[in-house]
């Protein structure tokens, strides 16, 4: 009995391996084991390297990497749908701080290194012969820093958090333990400094010093948003504030004798003599980055579209040489583009080819706001109306902070079921039938406060009520840093990745009827 029972046991597997595999297509397995871990491992050798500077938007990086997508797509023989093209230009607008010169105490100092701005001031020129420091800036009946000051049309500077308290660490304002909303709030003090309309306000504290260390030269790269034909320049006249490091404040101080540590804990008011010479203020810049864009046409359902997408841009490269790789986001996506373009048409090829149209699309600008996808949607080459689902891939490289220490075998599902309930159906008939990962659904958590349904480029397909699928191997400890980098992405389940991917697009181009949208969740 006990051999018996072991025999029996040990069948199992093979038993329901053999279940599984009369269920799957060969036609299917034989295209999807065309994506190899070599293949995807060379495209993302290249696009993470210093060669494409990072891919940032209106940088060489991204252009090259967008003449690279359409070179790929020709060579695959996919048709250039953008009226003979595989460019789609995306109109683009970057509103930026300029500053063309910061100089105090006659020493020019940097944006980006030794301060940042906040600010939407047309350019003008800031000068003044010295600098009144009003200490934290509060303005209180039971502490007042301006008390009898007047700053208006001055240079300010602030200490820009934190309060005075007592010698039992009691604020001064409160008089417990309880901050006070001066110090709680991260814009009082400041909007109440800009009513006194100051020529411009200095800001310091530590928090200047960790965003700089953070963030460096991201902190000056301006706003980026689709082009609305408005060549004007706004902007307004109200006072820039200037976060100044604390080295900067500490040596504007030292001319009184003191530091920040010092009026930290015993703050005063009084003016610094020291020259100030700058001139900033906003700029606007038109570019355009393109989608690229390669059609695989279909057969007796080719009016229809399903779209294949990933975002091919990043964060580029700074004016210190500092270059983002993004190897995961979303060099591994764009490669899964690619992938699914390359082998989808070798099936046709082979006489396998989709009844619906196949349409890849590397979408540009999407750190910036998804702003490739929304020019798409609301510039369709092929109607809307005839496009029957979207399919993003968005970083399916790596194993995340939820998995790392348990089951590698996953991917996060996204949004399957917002618009059409067959399109869950389908994914998951595809994962148990060909690839056996554990879908992940902690993201459709309408609680859930990454909200990541929202936060890439299948949602604006999805405002279209087009039925979207996000897929997404998770966040990391590297996202959005230099440290993205090619020998950290897992390529074994990368390709796994893609292939569940190219399994549930293969049916979708194929059924019979077009995915329903029958669903309406948030």
């Amino acid at each position: 009995m006990m051999k018996n029972w072991i025999i029996a046991l040990l069948l199992v597997p093979t038993f329901h391996s053999c279940v599984i595999a009369q269920h799957q297509d060969p036609a299917q397995l034989k295209y999807a084991d065309l994506m190899t871990e070599e293949t995807a491992k060379k495209h993302l050798t290249l696009l993470a390297s210093p060669e494409f500077e990072g891919r940032g938007t209106g940088q060489k990086g991204g252009e090259k990497t967008a003449h690279y997508l359409a070179e790929q797509f020709k060579s695959y023989g996919l048709k250039a749908p953008v009226n003979g093209d595989y460019f789609q230009p995306v109109n683009l607008v970057k509103v930026s701080y300029q500053v063309q010169r910061f100089v105090v105490n006659g020493t020019a100092y940097e944006n980006g290194t030794d301060f940042f701005i906040q600010g939407d001031n047309k350019q003008a020129t800031y000068e003044a012969d010295d600098i009144v420091f009003v200490g934290y800036g509060i303005q209180d009946k039971k502490h007042n820093d301006l008390a009898g000051v007047d700053i208006r049309d001055k240079v300010v500077l602030v200490i820009n958090e934190g309060e005075p308290k007592d010698a039992n660490g009691n604020s001064i304002v409160t008089g417990s333990k309880k901050m006070s909303e001066w110090a709680s709030s991260r814009f009082k003090r400041v909007q109440e400094l800009l009513k006194r309309n100051p020529k411009t306000i200095l800001a310091t504290g530590d928090y200047v010093d960790q965003n700089m260390a953070r963030f460096g030269k991201r902190l000056v790269g301006g706003r980026f948003s689709l082009d609305d034909g408005n060549n004007a320049v706004s902007g307004t006249t109200q006072a820039p504030v200037v976060n100044i490091s604390s080295r900067l404040a500490n040596e504007l101080l030292a001319k009184r004798q003191t530091s920040l540590e010092q009026q930290k804990n015993t703050p005063s008011t009084f003016t610094i003599p020291t020259k100030v010479d700058a001139e900033m203020g906003i700029t606007k810049e038109k570019f355009a980055d393109p989608n690229v864009l390669g059609l695989l046409e279909g057969s007796d359902l080719k009016d229809e579209i399903v779209v294949v997408v990933g975002h091919y841009d990043h964060d580029g490269i700074l004016p210190d040489g500092t270059f983002f790789p993004g190897a995961d986001d979303n060099g591994s996506g764009t490669v899964g583009v690619m992938e699914l373009a390359r082998v989808f048409a070798k099936a046709k090829e082979d006489g396998q080819g989709p009844r619906r149209s196949l349409l890849f699309i590397g979408l540009a600008a999407e750190e910036k706001g998804l702003l490739g996808s929304k020019f798409y949607v609301e510039n369709p080459i092929f109607p809307i109306e005839n496009t029957v689902a979207c399919i993003n891939m968005d970083m399916i490289g790596r194993i995340d902070d939820k998995h790392l220490n348990g089951n590698h075998n996953y991917i996060h599902a996204i949004g399957l079921d917002k618009l059409s309930s067959e399109l869950k159906q389908i994914t998951e008939t595809a994962n148990h039938t060909y690839t056996q990962m554990e879908l992940d659904y902690m993201y459709d958590d309408p609680k859930d406060p990454m909200r990541l349904y929202y936060r890439s480029d299948h949602y604006n397909f999805a405002e279209k009520g087009i039925p979207s699928a996000f897929f997404f191997s998770g966040l990391h400890p590297h996202y959005h840093t230099p440290e993205d980098t090619v020998d950290k992405i897992d390529f074994p389940m990368m390709v796994k990745r893609e292939k569940l991917v190219f399994h549930v697009a293969w049916e979708i181009a194929n059924r019979d009827k077009r995915l329903p949208v029958d669903s309406n969740k948030e």
